[in-house]
This record gives C-alpha cells, structure tokens and sequence, in this order.
C-alpha cells in the first residue's frame, strides 16, 4: 500500500503535479505577459503546455511553454492586437447604444442597435475564447485560425456555453471569495489564468480530436493543419464532419 502511495505513476501525485505546473504557468504567464503586447503569445504558450497536461504528454512544463511562446510569438501577436482593436470598438458601440448616448436614438431603433452589437461582442467571445487554443494545437494563417475559432465556437455552441459559464464561475469565485472565503479566493488566484485554460481544455482536447487528420500525416510535429487551404484532405474530411 505505501509503495503505491509514494509511486511517482499514482493518480494523485500526477494531480498534485498537474496543480504545480499551473502555479509555475501562472508565473511565466504573468511575466511574459507583462508588456502587454506579448500577452497573446504567452496566452497560446499555456494553452499548448495546458492541452498537453490534459492529455498527460507534459514533458517539461518550461520547455514546452517557452518553445510554443517563440514558434507562435508573430501570429499570436498580431491576433492579440486584432483582438484588442476589435474589443474595444465593440465594447464601446455596445456602452454607446446601451446606455443612450445619442439622445436622438431612442425606442426600438436604440433596442435593435443595442442588440446588435451585443451579438457582435457574443460572437467576439466565443472567438476569443477558442482562438489561442487553436492558434497552440493548429498551424494556419491568421485568418483561418480566426475564422477556425469562429466555425468551432458556433458548431459546438453547448459546449462553448459550458466553457464560457465555467470560466466566468471561476472568475466569480475568485473576486466574491476575497470578500466571503479568502483562502479559496487566494487559492484560485494562485493558479490565475492557467487554471481556466487548464477546465477549458479538457473541453478543447474532445473537441478538437474531430478535426484532427491522421496520425501519421503529422508525425514528427505538435501542431497540425485544420481547414488549410492547401490541405484539400483535412478540409474534405471537416466537410464530412459537418453533416454528422
């Protein structure tokens, strides 16, 4: 019984070394993400360590995080400021109409603008919340990989609502747990980040097994194509998929 206990292999120690790689996440993610602009790159590096934890393929958690930050760091970059220019237009358009800025607008004609834009700003989460993951497991230009995160999130719409609900479960607890149960709050907020991406990813991985090609076209590489133009067959086969 003790052997198993102290063996290394044993459900619990994986756990409870799954739980430290998130903390050391948290502050690489911190760190990398501090001038901002890198922000998208060090999002899409946890994901790649994250997935790989959810499929227990974690080789070394500093390795893979520093390996996926350099060989997405452009992409993800310019997705990161695409995301933030889009953002703040439409957070702003939907303030805009939300709350009556232009006095003459009023009625149902501020009801149907307000209303379209908070469809924009939904469609911009569910992009949101797939693309980095996309952009860590799947190679393609930066417009696929947005039009990808955009084609996912509205397929799989129940669970991109669970994804959603989850994170803003997680980001709940946090901020009411300072005020009602410090220890949890102080607990989750020692995880950070990594440990939504680490709940979304047991999602992600389920969901983009559906999309991924054979094994052997994609040998010696972590990253693989999906719906590339210049990969008729996986394209074909994502064809096939959607009317099952």
């Amino acid at each position: 019984m003790l052997q198993g206990l102290f063996n290394y292999d044993n459900p619990v120690w994986r756990f409870i070394g799954k739980l430290g790689d998130l903390i050391l996440l948290n502050i690489l993610w911190i760190v990398c993400s501090i001038p901002i602009v890198t922000a998208g790159a060090a999002t899409t590096a946890v994901y790649y360590v994250t997935l790989k934890l959810v499929r227990d393929e974690n080789d070394g958690t500093i390795k893979n995080f520093f390996h996926s930050f350099k060989e997405n760091f452009v992409q993800s970059t310019i997705i990161w400021v695409i995301l933030l220019a889009a953002g703040a237009l439409l957070a702003f358009d939907f303030w805009f109409f939300l709350t009556g800025q232009m006095n003459s607008l009023t009625g149902v004609p501020k009801l149907l603008m307000t209303a379209v834009f908070g469809g924009f700003l939904m469609l911009y989460i569910f992009i949101s919340t797939y693309v980095f993951a996309l952009q860590s497991r799947f190679y393609n230009p930066v417009k696929r990989t947005l039009f990808n995160a955009f084609f996912m999130s509205v397929r799989h719409l129940l669970q991109t609502i669970g994804i959603i609900a989850l994170d803003v479960l997680t980001v709940a607890a946090a901020y009411f747990g300072v005020f009602f149960l410090p220890q949890v709050a102080m607990l989750l907020i020692l995880f950070g980040f990594p440990l939504i991406a680490f709940i979304n990813s047991y999602f992600f991985t389920a969901i983009f097994q559906k999309y991924m090609p054979k094994k052997e076209e994609h040998k010696e590489t972590d990253m693989v194509p999906l719906m590339d133009d210049d990969n008729k067959e996986v394209e074909e086969a994502i064809n096939n998929l959607k009317g099952n």
